[in-house]
């Protein structure tokens, strides 16, 4: 069965299910084979996924997806991509309209396109002036032709609504949302509803934790085999920790069983029933759980009453979207490398734990 699919705008349809692609990042894990991770493009288009997401800062990842379209201009043809635009956090005191543009014009290289299909627009620290301005210089170059779509990511309720307040028409704002991160019902989801934002939601599998495979696992510890393991055991022990997130899993199991469905399945659709989501962002470094991607299931009252009882238990996280994220020097914070579009991925190699010193020290 194909996935559903959603309209952004006229004319822009995709799949509400959507393949993250920050797996495959340089230095995001281990390295990996580039013509297997094109054949798994291949697979998920095939299977109905028409909208892949990533960003320019994800190293490597847009001219990846730009040599998979190359190399299958027909499944190219079925493909929305949807990218992010993040200048560097050292850059963001001296950013200009010129700067965005060439950020336009590199992606548009990349990625073999003459419009890119959605930009997503994100702004590392709220104290720097300039956010605004810079999501008009973005809505310029719709103008232009050279975007279609414009939206915004981990901007919080504040922030976004200056930039509605200004005029700038947003048709998505991409944020982590999940069963375990309910953050977006803090308000931002009710601002975007009224505004007809729609929400493209990441993190919806917690990065692999939210599985089978973590059912009934010892507490893991560092180092991890990856920058999302690492990124999502904060949000875990931010709901409670090991122990109250298993009593999540057990519940999410129960459910996808009596569905004879996947629990990846059963935490996707609990995120897609959510008022204003338009599509779940589900990171895939292969396609290996492709399936369970594409299977339907329909939650029912008891289903929802059942997951209802154990998040009504969490301990957080707390706060408006992406909040946690920009507490300098907070846990949340230091994983994230914030220079890579002028530096690339750190090449010292520490991907797991926790950005070398010199990005620390750059921010």
């Amino acid at each position: 069965m194909a996935p559903e699919v959603v309209t952004l705008a006229p004319g822009f349809v995709v799949s509400r299910i959507a393949k993250g692609n920050w797996q495959l990042a340089e230095r995001h894990g281990a390295p990996y084979a580039r013509e297997a991770a094109i054949e798994d493009m291949r697979r998920f288009v095939e299977a109905g996924i028409t909208l892949f997401d990533c960003a320019d800062h994800y190293v490597g990842v847009e001219q990846l997806i730009g040599e998979f379209r190359l190399r299958h201009p027909d499944h190219a043809r079925r493909l929305r991509v949807s990218t992010k635009l993040v200048p560097d956090l050292e850059s963001l005191p001296r950013l200009r309209r010129r700067d965005v543009q060439h950020i336009v014009d590199t992606s548009l290289a990349r990625l073999g396109q003459e419009r890119l299909d959605l930009v997503q627009f994100h702004w590392w620290d709220y104290r720097v002036p300039g956010y605004v301005e810079a999501m008009h210089w973005l809505h310029d170059l719709k103008s232009a032709g050279k975007v279609e779509l414009i939206g915004t990511t981990n901007f919080d309720t504040a922030r976004l609504s200056e930039i509605v307040a200004s005029g700038v028409s947003v048709t998505t704002n991409q944020l982590q949302y999940s069963v375990l991160d309910r953050r977006p019902e803090n308000g931002l989801a009710a601002f975007c509803a009224a505004h007809g934002i729609r929400l493209l939601c990441y993190g919806t599998l917690a990065g692999g934790f939210i599985g089978e495979r973590w059912l009934g696992a010892p507490e893991p510890h560092p180092p991890f085999a990856n920058r999302s393991l690492v990124k999502y055991r904060l949000i875990v022990d931010d709901f409670g920790g090991w122990r109250r997130f298993q009593e999540l899993l057990a519940v999410l199991d129960a459910i996808a069983t009596r569905h004879r469905v996947s629990v990846a399945s059963v935490a996707i659709r609990y995120v897609l029933d959510k008022p204003g989501v338009a599509g779940a962002i589900v990171g895939a470094r292969n396609a290996a759980y492709l399936d369970d991607l594409v299977q339907a299931v329909t939650l029912d009252d008891g289903d929802r009453a059942a997951v209802a009882r154990i998040v009504s238990q969490a301990t957080g996280p707390r706060g408006d979207c992406y909040e946690l994220e920009r507490v300098e020097e907070g846990p949340h914070s230091m994983i994230m490398w914030k220079n890579q579009n002028s530096g690339g991925a750190p090449a010292d190699g520490r991907y797991a734990d926790a950005p070398p010193a010199a990005e620390r020290e750059s921010r």
